[in-house]
């Protein structure tokens, strides 16, 4: 089947306190996944999520309550093999690992501006379906873990507020960068995290 020749449409993000970002998405059937709107779809989240800086988006977040992610960054002339190259997931499912988890700055595209510290599982399995139905099995850890960790919620109605122990971290960026010998040596300091 051959993707529509449309060019991309950079999507309206939702932000925080609209409905598709707190309902659970409804899984695509295996015959939807490679239909000419879910391939637009995709190719315009694509679009909006490097239009906003992001390094992942969900399908809620555009307003579209189904169960789909991106995330990863393109390849670029200047950075032909990126460090999280572009994934699409469809119908994702996640195990994470044991272990302790581990605390590091988050933000939302949802939610701009904002950046807490959210506690994650270091490593996990995520399977699902890619945009073309071909299976999805893989072995994930550290940041690209916490990537899928974080857009796996939204399909689930949940954000990275829902997940912080202790709003004391909670601090707009732009803030936190330039106050940030204000914090204790103890806690990191408000990295940049990722918007997803």
């Amino acid at each position: 089947m051959s993707r529509t020749a449309i060019a991309p449409t950079v999507l309206p993000i939702v932000r925080l306190g609209h409905p598709a970002l707190r309902k659970p998405a409804r899984a695509l059937a295996q015959a939807e996944i490679r239909t000419p709107n879910i391939q637009a779809l995709i190719d315009d989240m694509v679009a909006t999520m490097v239009d906003s800086d992001g390094i992942g988006l969900a399908a809620p977040q555009v307003g579209e309550e189904i169960q789909l992610f991106i995330f990863g960054v393109q390849p670029t002339p200047e950075e032909p093999d990126p460090l999280v190259p572009l994934q699409i997931v469809v119908n994702p499912m996640i195990d994470p690992e044991s272990g302790e988890l581990v605390h590091d700055w988050e933000g939302c595209l949802s939610i701009p501006g904002l950046r807490g510290l959210v506690p994650r599982h270091q490593a996990l399995r995520l399977r699902g379906f890619d945009r073309e139905g071909k299976p999805v099995d893989r072995r994930l850890e550290g940041f690209e873990a916490r990537v899928v960790q974080h857009e796996f919620d939204h399909l689930n109605g949940v954000i990275f507020l829902d997940r912080m122990r202790d709003l004391q971290s909670l601090s707009y960026a732009e803030e936190a960068e330039e106050h940030l010998s204000e914090y204790d040596a103890s806690t990191p300091g408000p990295g940049p995290g990722f918007a997803g």
